[in-house]
């Protein structure tokens, strides 16, 4: 259990770095307008998440990989990644319904908790 507590934070490590580095470059090129950064770590961890399931379930990526990849370096670099992976898995098995609850579940009640939490932080002294 210790050894893959330790895989999965080792590789959260390595995204949160890299979602820092990611998006410091990213705002030094791109105007402040947008949030480029975000958008890219997020697209880019939606991609690459698709890859490693599919190496995970077809070919052979083992548990610990697995861990280390898909929990820990793309867990640090955004989560976003895991919401569309887990989404699409809901309407690949065929469970259209819960796929799009998720979606807008996540998005919906996901805003609202930022702005409960803003509502909460500015009536703190």
């Amino acid at each position: 259990m210790l050894a893959r507590v330790l895989m999965v934070g080792l590789g959260g490590f390595v995204g949160a770095s890299l979602r820092y580095l990611v998006g410091g470059l990213v705002h030094r090129w791109a105007p402040p307008t947008f949030p480029y950064g975000t958008f890219l770590v997020n697209v880019s961890g939606c991609f690459l998440i698709g890859v490693l399931a599919t190496l995970a379930e077809e070919r052979a990526l083992g548990p610990m990989a697995r861990l280390f990849w898909m929990v820990g370096v793309l867990g640090g670099f955004t989560t976003f990644s895991t919401f569309g992976y887990e989404t699409v898995a809901l309407i690949r098995e065929g469970s259209l319904t819960a796929g799009w609850l998720n979606v807008i579940g996540q998005v919906t009640v996901g805003l609202a908790a930022v702005w409960a939490g803003t509502v909460l932080g500015r009536s703190l002294p």
